[in-house]
């Protein structure tokens, strides 16, 4: 039986334009990352360097770009949070039927943009509404590895068969339907978080 609610967030409840940023570099002459930058966005992304370090690297790399400019292009991923989506999750939390989690692979540029678009009272219910709220910067791991979501698992003393995890990486939900946890890979072209009970209820 399902206990355990473990969610995405981005291009889950908060809305995303995954190609805005690479778009955006090419814009300025930047046609690919290399194996370097990639290594330096992971390095970012589980927080084993700083903003500060993160943003030193790009402007040292291409002196043409001023600090603002690169939030700007590398934050141009984030969109919008439908109100309907933060209803749905806090009309999930009151029922209290079952544990939520939160689990992203994120970064602490990407959150302060999520914060500005969504406002701070606004980012609070969010927050407010999970018993655990996992970032990949805050505790280092990051999705597809088996580690975080043996973290996640060990951390909050959940049993894998009684969780189920929704991500719209095919990548993340491979890993954690190996380890045994029912998964949903979201398509968020077609499928919307908030008809979870409707499309999945084979599983509730």
């Amino acid at each position: 039986m399902i206990n355990t609610l473990i969610f995405d967030f981005g291009d889950v409840f908060i809305n995303l334009d995954k190609a805005a940023t690479e778009i955006e570099f090419t814009k300025l002459g930047i046609n690919t990352f290399t194996e370097e930058m990639q290594q330096i966005n992971s390095a970012y992304e589980t927080g084993m360097i700083s903003t500060n370090e993160f943003i030193d690297f790009y402007t040292g790399k291409f002196p043409n770009f001023t600090n603002e400019q690169l939030s700007r292009i590398w934050n141009a991923i984030i969109l919008d949070f439908p109100e309907y989506r933060l209803k749905f999750i806090e009309t999930l939390a009151e029922k209290n039927k079952y544990n939520l989690l939160l689990l992203s692979n994120t970064n602490e540029l990407h959150i302060e943009k999520v914060i500005e678009n969504m406002t701070i009272s606004r980012y609070n219910r969010f927050k407010n509404c999970f018993k655990a709220f996992y970032l990949s910067h805050e505790i280092q791991l990051r999705k597809p590895s088996s580690e975080i979501f043996e973290f996640v698992l060990k951390n909050n003393h959940l049993k894998a068969d009684a969780c189920f995890f929704i991500d719209d990486t095919k990548e993340h939900t491979i890993t954690a339907k190996n380890l045994g946890i029912h998964t949903w890979n979201i398509n968020p072209k077609t499928e919307d978080i908030v008809d979870l009970f409707t499309l999945k209820k084979e599983l509730f």
